[in-house]
């Protein structure tokens, strides 16, 4: 194919003659495949890392949050009110006290052998904490700690208290 004059053909023009300065730098596809790869496999570990860590904070949560709701009851806030009118106030009832909640705190009245109340800890069905091994966390007015709604022996019940439960 003729070219005019003073210019040069387009299959005249090797990588060599460019100079070095207009050269434009970047990635190879091998090396993105390789990037994704090695990110990949950093997701495959940190994301259930992450996970269980989250639960591990939500559980802790609602054992601080029970106790704080158990000095409440404790210190006669309930004394005045009639049993079967228990009910925690506004901060105390979920947990956490603001943002999206993942549990619900209730006060149950239950007989002298309970210390009056029992309050419970419950994953709400639309959180992340829903099917948890640990279940409802329970804690009676004598101090008592249980987990209702999940298959944990004593040492799964001090494991979840604790928030070293998987």
């Amino acid at each position: 194919m003729p070219v005019a004059p003073g210019i040069a053909a387009t299959t005249d023009v090797i990588p060599e003659d460019i100079p070095e300065e207009s050269r434009i730098g970047g990635f190879s596809m091998l090396e993105l495949v390789i990037a994704l790869a090695m990110a990949a496999v950093l997701a495959a570990y940190a994301v259930p890392a992450y996970v269980t860590y989250t639960a591990r904070g939500h559980r802790v949560d609602a054992v601080i949050a029970l106790h704080r709701a158990a000095q409440y009851v404790s210190a006669g806030a309930f004394a005045v009110a009639p049993v079967p009118a228990l009910a925690l106030p506004p901060g105390l009832d979920r947990i956490p006290a603001t943002g999206r909640a993942v549990y619900r705190l209730d006060v149950l009245p239950v007989g002298d052998a309970g210390g009056g109340y029992e309050l419970r800890a419950v994953p709400l069905n639309n959180g992340p904490m829903r099917g948890d091994a640990c279940g409802t966390f329970v804690l009676d007015g004598l101090g008592v700690r249980s987990n209702l709604g999940s298959e944990v022996d004593s040492a799964g019940v001090d494991a979840c208290w604790s928030g070293r439960a998987a």
